[in-house]
């Protein structure tokens, strides 16, 4: 019998095996500890987030601090590494069912749940939130940064007080993936989007005490939290501090509990171990991918002979090598297993541009193109290699130029400041770009109709292809995992061969936290949906 994605809800023999070895690989304690009630966690922030309103940001920088203020219907396991659908447990829901054509999907709530502010929580909170998603109703969100995600949701009824029903337009085994994603996070009735960018009201373990620019944020036990003797902790502290040097130095001092997860490069990964050699440090993919982002409506890479070249001259091993010190992924666009659920590695695709083994018969390839397209070594093609100025951009761009002069192309580094960057991608700006783009869940659904699809957010070049809509729609409604993950060989395939955003590598950081703090599990492909804390305690 096929597996029906939508209906998962146990972890299964199999994904326990797979999480227990994965654990293992990354150097997971399993030691276990009677956990202690009380004191202040203290986690490193990189940069003052924008608001602490989830629904409308983007930056992992208000993931980190503010998902513990809120509950999901679902939610992906905060003791499982690794996000997949047999990690989904139920939250607010306390369980689901699907229809038999996988057009409707029911969820039971929770009882006995309260807001913040003490008022009760009922079905109607969920038909808010997502009447606010799809953009219904009077009220609306500043930004709708994952609009997206529920665009084959045509509406959410609420069947009693305690019940609602999400009717799809097609059977969409994703919509858990998006349901149980740190995001998504269910809002209030009775609180206003503006209020909620002040002074959110959640259901979650911990209370929004303040947010002061440049300093701090601060948040604090819930008492009256649903789940019995969860939170353990009083509270926790975000100092905020935007010199990384000086993040490092305050960690390895004891003077924050954990590091910012998402700053702890292989290099500074070194200092930390020789300076703090008690310090737990979690080496994982971040879900990250460094790629290009070619501007395909305009010379030179209009032509398609000019793009091909460039995907040809690109040695990936060298990056990783020089950037990351060898630890940095090399694979399609979605992050390829064992850490990643869906992806593909350069196996799958060592007979496309750039993928293969010999790395000069690829250039010498790329010259030939460029000798057909009219240009050689004594009419060499001048461009601008565009990217943000920030030093991981910019050292992959430094490594871009040097490795395209091979197909006769002389590139002159332009760094963008981060302010007008995106500006910059969206208005087509550029000729070639090296950007880094980051997936808020490891789910086709979301990575694709984010950066592939027609009109999507973040396809900044615009690439807009029949054949590969149709098979985006066919991996959406297909609920047999087998055949979905055949449809995303599929995918990634063609957008290698296509030249549509050359990937070069998936970025490896480390995320590490003193020894006193227990119950805490980094994610292995995801840096948004692991913050809930409402199971970490200090052992001090």
């Amino acid at each position: 019998m096929p597996r029906d994605l939508l209906s998962e809800r146990k972890l299964s023999r199999l994904g326990r095996l797979v999480v227990a070895l994965l654990t293992v690989a990354l150097g997971f304690s399993s030691t276990v500890h009677a956990q202690k009630a009380g004191g202040t966690l203290r986690v490193l922030l990189a940069d003052t987030p924008p608001s602490p309103s989830l629904l409308e940001e983007i930056t992992v920088s208000a993931a980190v601090p503010f998902m513990g203020l809120f509950n999901n219907l679902v939610i992906y396991d905060q003791s499982v590494a690794r996000n997949t659908f047999d990690s989904i447990r139920p939250e607010l829901a306390t369980e689901w069912t699907v229809s038999e054509d996988g057009r409707q999907v029911r969820f039971d709530l929770r009882r006995g749940v309260r807001w913040h502010d003490g008022k009760p929580f009922t079905a109607a909170d969920v038909r808010c939130t997502f009447d606010l998603l799809m953009d219904k109703g009077e009220t609306k969100l500043r930004r709708n940064p994952r609009g997206i995600w529920y665009a084959n949701v045509q509406e959410v009824t609420v069947d009693n007080d305690f019940q609602v029903t999400f009717h799809l337009k097609e059977p969409q085994p994703s919509l858990l993936a998006f349901l149980a994603a740190g995001w998504s996070a269910i809002y209030p009735c009775h609180v206003s989007p503006t209020q909620m960018r002040r002074h959110p009201i959640g259901t979650g373990p911990f209370k929004f005490i303040e947010l002061k620019s440049n300093e701090r944020v601060r948040l604090e036990k819930n008492q009256d939290y649903w789940k019995p003797g969860r939170p353990y902790l009083d509270g926790i502290e975000f100092p905020i501090i935007a010199n990384r040097a000086t993040r490092m130095l305050t960690f390895i001092v004891g003077r924050a509990d954990m590091t910012f997860p998402t700053d702890v490069t292989v290099p500074l990964l070194k200092d930390i171990k020789q300076q703090a050699p008690d310090a737990q440090c979690t080496l994982r993919p971040l879900g990250v991918t460094y790629n290009l982002i070619i501007n395909r409506d305009t010379p030179p890479f209009n032509d398609e002979r000019v793009r091909a070249a460039v995907a040809m001259t690109l040695d990936r091993k060298s990056f990783v090598d020089i950037t990351s010190e060898g630890h940095d992924i090399i694979g399609g666009s979605m992050l390829p297993p064992p850490a990643g659920v869906w992806g593909v590695g350069p196996d799958a695709l060592k007979d496309l541009p750039g993928y293969g083994g010999d790395v000069e018969a690829a250039r010498e390839k790329g010259r030939a193109l460029m000798r057909d397209a009219g240009y050689g070594p004594d009419k060499r093609l001048k461009i601008k290699v565009s990217t943000r100025n920030i030093a991981s951009y910019s050292d992959l761009a430094v490594i871009m130029t040097d490795q395209l002069r091979h197909i006769y192309i002389d590139g002159e580094l332009e760094l963008i400041d981060s302010a007008v960057y995106f500006n910059r991608l969206y208005q087509k700006r550029y000729a070639l770009v090296v950007n880094a783009t980051g997936s808020s869940l490891d789910d086709p659904d979301q990575h694709y109709a984010e950066n592939y699809g027609c009109g999507a957010p973040r396809n900044f070049n615009g690439y807009c292809d029949p054949a590969l809509t149709t098979l985006i729609a066919a991996q959406s409604r297909e609920r047999d995992v087998g055949k979905r993950r055949a449809i995303v060989r599929d995918i990634e395939r063609k957008l290698a061969a296509d030249t549509v955003r050359p990937i070069i590598s998936h970025t490896v950081a480390a995320a590490c936290q003193q020894a006193q703090v227990r119950g805490l599990t980094i994610m292995v492909n995801s840096i948004y949906n692991g913050w809930r804390f409402e199971d970490v305690w200090l052992d001090r």
